[in-house]
C-alpha cells in the first residue's frame, strides 16, 4: 500500500515551508564531511524549492565529493560551497540538512549564528543540539532525511522531477547501505518504489555511487584492513586509519565510506570502531553495531550522536590515548564477562 502521512506530519511540512518568505533566498546546508544523505537531500530540496519559486544556494563546510558531483550537474550554480560563508550571508532563511545541531557545521556554525535568519531543519537523528529558532521536521524513525524531503513535497504538494527523485534515491540509498540496513523499513521501500516510478535508472545510480572508485580508494582500504584487530570473546573488532593514508593515496574522508562495514561483517562482531585524526588534534571515531547494541546511546557519553546501530564522536588526544582510554570502555559498557550490554547505559 502507499505510504501517507499523518496529519500532524503534514502539518508539521506544510509550517516549515510555509516559514520560508516567497521567493526568499534560502541557503541549504548539512554536516562536515558532507555524506550521501547530506548531498542527496539538499540536491532533491534545491530541485523542488527552485521549482516552487525559490532562490537556492548549497554552502557546505567541505566540498562535494567527487563521487556525487554528479547530483548537481542540473543544478549549475546551486552549490557555492567553495564561498559557503559569503553565501551564508546573503541567505534570507537556512535550511539545515540531516543534523540538528550547530557545532556539526564546523567552520559555517558561526556564519549561521551571526546571520540572524531564521534557521529551519530536517533531520533524521536522536539526540539534538542546538539551532538559532526555526521551524523543525525531525524524525528519527526515517531511515534517511532523503525520506523527510520526499514527505516535504508530498505534503506541499511538489510535482516530484526525474532529477529530485534521482537525488532523493541517492539519499536513502547510502544511509540504508544499499538497502541492507536494519533501518530498511517498509515505509522506506514504498518512498524508494515512489522515486523509482519518475523513472531513474538504480543501475546508474549505483555505478555512479559505488562502482566509480579512484585506485586510491582501494589502496586506502587494503591499508585500513591491515590494521584490522578483533575481540571474539567481547564481540569487538576495530580498525585505524594510518596517520596521512588520505594524502598518501590522494582521497579524502568521503572514501572512507563502508571501510568501517568490513570490521561488522565479522561473525561474532557486536561493535566494530573506526578510529582517525582529523583537524584541531582530534580522533575521530566511527561506530558500527550489529543487533540489540545501540550505539547512539555510546557515543551520546561523549558529546557524539546517530543512529542506534551507526554512531560516532570526536575526542581530544593522540590516536594511542584516545584508542586506549575508549576501547577500555567500550569493553566495559559491551559486558566482556557477562556478553550483555546494559540496558540503561
Amino acid at each position: 500500500m502507499p505510504f501517507t502521512l499523518s496529519a500532524e506530519k503534514t502539518a508539521a511540512a506544510r509550517a516549515l515551508v510555509a516559514a520560508l518568505p516567497a521567493g526568499a533566498r534560502v541557503c541549504l546546508t548539512t554536516h562536515v564531511n558532507p555524506d550521501g544523505d547530506g548531498l542527496g537531500s539538499e540536491a532533491g530540496l534545491a530541485h523542488l524549492l527552485q521549482a516552487a519559486g525559490w532562490a537556492v544556494s548549497v554552502a557546505n563546510p567541505n566540498q562535494t565529493p567527487a563521487r556525487f558531483r554528479f547530483l548537481f550537474d542540473a543544478l549549475p550554480g546551486v552549490d557555492r560551497s567553495a564561498e559557503a560563508v559569503k553565501e551564508i550571508r546573503k541567505a534570507d532563511a537556512v535550511v539545515v540538512l540531516d543534523i540538528s545541531e550547530l557545532g556539526r557545521l564546523g567552520m559555517l556554525g558561526e556564519a549561521v549564528r551571526e546571520r540572524g535568519v531564521p534557521v529551519h531543519c530536517v533531520d533524521h537523528h536522536t539526540g539534538g543540539g542546538e539551532l538559532p529558532a526555526g521551524r523543525r521536521y525531525v524524525d528519527p524513525t526515517a531511515a534517511a532525511t532523503g525520506e523527510l524531503v520526499w514527505e516535504l513535497a508530498q505534503a506541499n504538494g511538489w510535482p516530484l522531477t526525474r532529477e529530485a527523485a534521482r537525488a532523493l534515491y541517492v539519499a536513502i540509498l547510502t544511509d540504508t547501505g544499499g538497502f541492507r540496513f536494519s533501518n530498511t523499513h517498509p515505509r522506506t521501500l514504498r518512498i524508494a518504489a515512489e522515486l523509482l516510478d519518475t523513472g531513474i535508472d538504480p543501475e546508474r545510480i549505483y555505478l555512479d555511487v559505488y562502482a566509480n572508485a579512484p585506485e586510491g580508494r582501494v589502496r586506502l582500504l587494503a591499508e585500513a584492513l591491515d590494521t584490522l584487530v578483533v575481540e571474539p570473546e567481547v564481540g569487538l573488532a576495530w580498525l585505524t586509519v594510518p596517520p596521512g593514508a588520505l594524502d598518501r593515496h590522494g582521497v579524502s574522508a568521503d572514501d572512507l565510506d563502508g571501510v568501517i562495514e568490513h570490521a561488522r561483517s565479522i561473525a561474532g562482531v557486536r561493535l566494530a570502531l573506526l578510529f582517525r585524526e582529523i583537524a584541531g588534534g582530534r580522533i575521530k571515531v566511527s561506530l558500527r553495531s550489529v543487533g540489540e547494541v545501540d550505539v547512539a546511546s555510546f557515543a551520546r557519553r561523549f558529546g557524539g550522536g546517530g543512529h542506534a546501530r551507526a554512531a560516532g564522536a570526536s575526542f581530544a588526544g593522540t590516536l594511542g590515548e584516545v584508542q586506549a582510554t575508549l576501547l577500555a570502555e567500550v569493553r566495559t559498557w559491551l559486558g566482556a564477562r557477562t556478553g550483555s550490554v546494559d540496558p540503561a547505559a
